[in-house]
């Protein structure tokens, strides 16, 4: 088996999942349901199985709740997930209902100290040492119907009510390097007794506050979309000690672009692999004319490809501008595309099915769901990037949609003693300690 016959012990899926059950045991929990009850399952046996459904891709809470008795599911939730008691679909959205999304926060941050210890934020480093997260915000539910308590609203001109959810997600890119790694992302939704809707302005700002605080010592460059151009979005950036690569165009940033006609740009050229990139920049500009004082440096750039084709970009940046980094700050604001397509597209059409309504509640069910969907995505990605074992499974498989297919099929019909186990049957059925389901 080679060099894909052992795990890292600390980046496996053993011992990811083992950190987050701790730090989900650390999460308060009522010894008594609301009836006065004693409660049947763990709070964390009941995160740790929505953290599953996730990680194995079951297309809804109930199948994972027809399937969970059975003794071979059974025992592989409890050797691969730590998970004694898994609950039904109706415990299971009664229970994380109740739980606050910030309390799953730590999660988050125990996977991210997991890649610092492993080194893998080496691989991200991006400019003068700095790292880049791109940030976006995505909607995750909507619905003429189903609401609760903290749900946005659409009042449409007919009368009609539509309620929403959304997330403002960030996450560690690089462009030379497919994986992104998701920080904890900040839910976009109507707080308790308010009549006004969140919006992702101010999600943006409490992402921003809770990023600096657990990760104090990381220097980054924020990049966002064009819409995010704006001082409210990039002064707590440059507030929190970080720096920014933030797209814009003239619709968006009319006075900035007046300002650009009189001036002369430095220009550069360069060969980036099979395209070439036409630059043009140039340092001090003001962002518009209410912040005059607000100033930015600009890049353009016009890409070319080998067949001809040219696609065209511009960017504002706190960073200096130079011949020596113009390129480099032009690839970093194209590596903002990543958390479209390497996150919420792979959200949402490669199997973790982001929009589906796996349940609603009355509180924090929609978001709690959708931030356990996060940690299985960042244990995806952090094994896509680490793990040797996972990367000759997926390559065996042919096909990610594949591997998915073969995981789940194989986790209900196959006794399995270990990940590696699982990992390794997977790539040859000579190895591995799996045991044939007997259905006699």
């Amino acid at each position: 088996m080679g060099t894909h016959s052992s795990e890292k012990k600390h980046l496996s899926a053993n011992g990811m999942l083992r950190e987050i059950r701790a730090t989900f045991e650390t999460i308060p929990e009522h010894s008594r349901d609301p009836r006065g009850l004693k409660q049947r399952i763990s709070l964390s046996d009941c995160l740790m199985s929505g953290l599953a459904i996730f990680g194995l891709k079951y297309p809804s809470l109930l199948q994972f709740d027809n399937w969970s008795n059975r003794p071979v599911v059974k025992h592989n939730l409890r050797t691969l997930y730590a998970i004694k008691n898994s609950p039904s679909d109706t415990y299971m959205r009664e229970r994380l209902d109740n739980v606050e999304p910030q309390s799953l926060r730590p999660a988050f941050v125990k996977l991210f100290s997991l890649i610092q210890r492993g080194k893998v934020i080496e691989d991200y480093k991006f400019l003068d040492d700095c790292v880049l997260v791109a940030c976006d915000g995505t909607g995750m539910f909507s619905s003429d119907r189903v609401h609760c308590v903290n749900c946005c609203e659409k009042h449409h001109r007919d009368g009609r009510v539509s309620y929403y959810h959304q997330m403002l997600a960030g996450v560690l890119i690089h462009p030379d390097h497919r994986e992104v790694f998701p920080f904890c992302p900040e839910p976009i939704s109507k707080p308790d007794g308010s009549t006004k809707n969140d919006c992702e302005q101010n999600a943006c700002g409490r992402f921003l506050k809770y990023f600096y605080r657990e990760h104090p010592h990381l220097k980054v460059i924020f990049t966002y979309d064009a819409l995010s151009a704006k001082v409210p979005y990039l002064r707590p950036i440059l507030e929190g000690g970080s720096h920014f690569i933030v797209g814009v165009n003239p619709t968006g940033n009319p006075s900035l672009f007046e300002w650009l006609k009189g001036i002369e740009m430095e220009k550069h050229k360069a060969v980036v692999g099979k395209e070439t990139f036409e630059l043009t920049f140039c340092n001090h500009i003001p962002l518009n004319d209410a912040n005059p004082n607000f100033e930015v440096n600009f890049v353009d750039c016009r890409v070319i490809n080998r067949k001809g084709k040219i696609s065209h970009f511009s960017w504002i940046t706190d960073i200096p501008v130079t011949k020596e980094n113009v390129v480099q700050i032009a690839k970093g604001g194209r590596a903002r595309w990543k958390i479209e397509n390497e996150t919420f597209n792979t959200l949402k059409n490669q199997g973790y099915n982001f929009e589906h309504n796996y349940g609603h509640g009355y509180q924090h069910l929609c978001h709690v769901l959708g931030l356990l969907m996060f940690l299985a995505f960042f244990i995806d990605q952090i094994q896509q990037h680490c793990c040797g074992l996972f990367q000759a499974a997926v390559k065996q498989s042919e096909s990610r949609a594949n591997f998915w297919r073969r995981q789940y099929s194989i986790f209900v019909e196959l006794y399995i003693a270990s990940w590696e186990d699982f990992f390794l049957w997977m790539v040859d059925k000579t190895h591995g300690g799996v045991t044939i389901f007997n259905t006699s």
